[in-house]
């Protein structure tokens, strides 16, 4: 158990959280949720001691131990990957180089042999003898091949490195775990491994994440932390947030009688019990869901930018074909090669590889930033697209100095002031945010602007290269959304599920040896044996 009492943190006059009080139990799993900015991995810091708070204090129950997603991915350069992990367990690796030292001595004493003793029998009760097969375990879960193992930290990819901090964390079974956005770079193997992994964890788990799927498989209750205030309320993300938009929907309804409203609200607590049996986690939610009441559902103080893509014309029968593209990355690697398709009116593609560079490289291609080594494609007449690109090159877009007006105004047609004020208060920038520099924008930031930009576009299809990095769970519920109802084609990939799974309808996967191409759920193509099948044997066949 993990217990918050009356912490309070500022940073010169803003106050990022006061009073805060709240207990983590054991067996619970809660999700951290919050605005960017609001403070979310700040808080996950005092849990952890990194930072003092100025007033109140952290403490967990005696006895004990807590383990953090370290986030440095050089901190551990120097060290083979399965001691890195092993080094998780700090008591447990202290005592192993311990044993080392006084083995080695040439002047072993009787006083050393006692020592020695003693550490194999804390060792022994630590099942200190299967820590590198344990490790190998999540090593292997997590996907690091058996033959990097014993390979040096500074030989892995940044990916690889995430994954095996991941594991680092981990390793042990900790009491209390603490993990800070721990999909990042995941592939989807990964992810459902660490799914399955969690929630058959039986100590506390306290995480801050921005995958809604992840939230909603993983977590027994969220915390929010909003206006300097942390609350805590039982159920995942997806319950957090029907509720709240059902509250709030209820107290912007003033002829609705109080009555009908507790028995709405006492029907949807009834519908998502029932529901969660579907989930992961379900037995513990659903008890938690049992003991609800009706003045447990609060509406959000959350504010959602309006995305919303019209389209001047509607696009034509001829989208898109891709005849033959063949592309190979600077280093030689081949990211694709005769690579055909053809989109259809209708089309919401999700495009997904193992390799993240070969679906960039390939928007980029269709949108005339970078040249294939062969191969052609050809948009159809009708067919104006708009193109959300990766960070190195959206960034290009902001540097200039103009404010946010101006910038904005750039590509309008309607190039009045209180319109583009206007289009910019609905995307959360208003009053003097509106002034703001474009070269001092956060990630976030641009993202929100870039949405702005393709909207005012009027284009009839959109290509999007992870649109949902550095957007808060609101902004990305909003654009969510926003590609649900645009009516046109849609080509895009994320590292977010849900995303994912709620908006296309056909899923094309890139190898360097062929695509995979199906028309069905993100859902179903991941679950589906032949595809994995097939797909094994393309990577097999370039191996």
């Amino acid at each position: 158990m993990v217990t918050v009492q009356n912490v309070s943190l500022r940073y010169g006059k803003r106050v990022l959280f006061d009073d805060v009080n709240i207990k983590f139990n054991t067996g619970n799993c809660y999700g951290v949720i919050g605005a960017n900015g609001a403070g979310k991995s700040t808080f996950l810091k005092i849990l952890s001691g990194e930072i003092e708070p100025q007033t109140g204090n952290v403490s967990m129950s005696p006895g004990e131990r807590m383990s953090v997603l370290n986030q440095n991915q050089s901190a551990y350069d120097e060290f083979p990957v399965l001691q890195t992990v092993v080094m998780g367990n700090k008591r447990l690796y202290d005592i192993s180089q311990e044993k080392e030292v006084l083995y080695a001595k040439e002047d072993f004493t009787d006083a050393d042999g006692e020592r020695v003793g003693e550490l194999e029998a804390e060792f022994a009760e630590m099942n200190g003898w299967d820590a590198d097969s344990d490790a190998a375990a999540l090593l292997s879960g997590l996907g690091i091949k058996e033959d990097q193992h014993y390979a040096q930290m500074a030989d892995l990819n940044g990916s690889e490195k995430v994954r095996v901090l991941l594991a680092q964390a981990l390793f042990g079974n900790p009491d209390v775990l603490l993990l800070d956005e721990p999909t990042n770079n995941l592939d989807v193997e990964s992810s459902v491994w660490l799914e399955n992994y969690l929630a058959n964890f039986n100590n506390t788990v306290i995480v801050v994440s921005h995958d809604r799927h992840f939230l909603d498989q993983v977590c027994t209750q969220i915390v929010d932390v909003d206006f300097a205030k942390v609350k805590l309320f039982t159920g995942n993300y997806s319950f957090w947030y029907e509720s709240s938009q059902l509250a709030l929907k209820q107290r912007q309804d003033q002829n609705k009688k109080t009555e009908d409203k507790r028995k709405e609200l006492e029907e949807f607590i009834r519908r998502f019990s029932a529901n969660a049996s579907k989930s992961k986690q379900a037995t513990s939610r659903g008890k938690l869901l049992e003991k609800l009441t009706i003045d447990d559902i609060q509406p959000s103080s959350r504010k959602y930018p309006y995305v919303n893509f019209k389209p001047d014309r509607e696009p034509g029968d001829q989208i898109l074909t891709i005849d033959n593209l063949t592309y190979t990355a600077e280093d030689g690697t081949k990211l694709f090669e005769n690579l055909s398709l053809m989109v259809n009116p209708k089309d919401k593609i999700f495009f997904y590889s193992r390799d993240g560079l070969a679906v960039s490289a390939l928007m980029d291609i269709l949108m005339g930033e970078r040249k294939a080594d062969s191969g052609d494609f050809r948009w159809g007449v009708t067919i104006t697209p708009s193109y959300f690109p990766t960070d190195s090159e959206k960034d290009k877009f902001f540097d200039v100095d103009l404010n946010l007006v101006d910038w904005l105004r750039q590509y309008s047609e309607e190039k009045d002031e209180s319109f583009i004020r206007g289009f910019l208060g609905r995307m959360l920038f208003s009053g003097e945010e509106s002034l703001k520099k474009a070269t001092v924008l956060s990630g976030g930031e641009k993202v929100r602007c870039m949405l702005s930009r393709m909207m005012l576009s009027g284009s009839n299809v959109l290509v999007l290269d992870e649109p949902t990095n550095h957007l808060d769970l609101e902004s990305i519920e909003s654009l969510n959304n926003g590609l649900i109802d645009f009516k046109g084609p849609v080509l895009f990939t994320s590292h977010d599920h849900q995303f994912a799974q709620t908006i296309a309808n056909r899923i094309i996967e890139i190898t360097p040896a062929g695509i995979l191409d199906k028309l069905m759920t993100y859902d179903e193509f991941i679950a589906d044996d032949y595809i994995k099948q097939q797909r094994e044997g393309l990577y097999q066949a370039i191996a």
